[in-house]
């Protein structure tokens, strides 16, 4: 604490560093970067309480971390995509709350999609594959299994 006039001040929390936060998440798996995960931790629990995204004033041109709200179907991939039937019928819900979109050089490199429970998943771009070796495929190998699922089977009404 400061003391300022005799009145005890507490210091101002330390802020996450959004560089590093950038960083880490168009890092192949941040989870594996024991430097990345307390930062990307934080994040994604400010991101949850409402807090903005962390900037960084270093970043060149065209480089640049958002986040955006995850809103099934139109902004979930299908594989996180479910049905909750609820009075009025089924609803889109997606196992996603957010997701941080970086992007490198002007162009999509990297999506994290997260959830307030600090689960995440991420979806690299073709330039992201190409450049970056080691990658988690998480988001691929979903996808694959989404895609040879069987389709859901259509409740059928028993009474005619």
């Amino acid at each position: 604490m400061l003391m300022t006039s005799g009145l005890a001040m507490p210091r101002p929390a330390a802020a996450v560093d959004g560089c590093l936060v950038m960083l880490c998440f168009a890092a192949p798996s941040w989870r594996a970067i024991p430097r990345c995960v307390p930062p990307i931790r934080q994040v994604l629990r400010d991101l949850a309480r409402g807090k903005s995204f962390p900037t960084c004033a270093m970043v060149g041109v065209g480089n640049s971390a958002r986040n955006d709200w995850a809103s099934a179907p139109r902004y979930c991939p299908p594989q996180y995509t479910r049905l909750v039937f609820s009075d009025t019928g089924p609803l889109p819900y997606c196992d996603y709350t957010g997701a941080v979109s970086v992007s490198v050089n002007g162009t999509l490199f990297s999506r994290t999609w997260w959830n307030v429970d600090g689960g995440s998943v991420t979806e690299f771009t073709p330039a992201a594959k190409t450049q970056l070796g080691g990658l988690n495929t998480q988001f691929d190998t979903d996808y694959a299994n989404w895609l040879s699922a069987p389709p859901p089977v259509a409740a059928v009404d028993s009474n005619p």
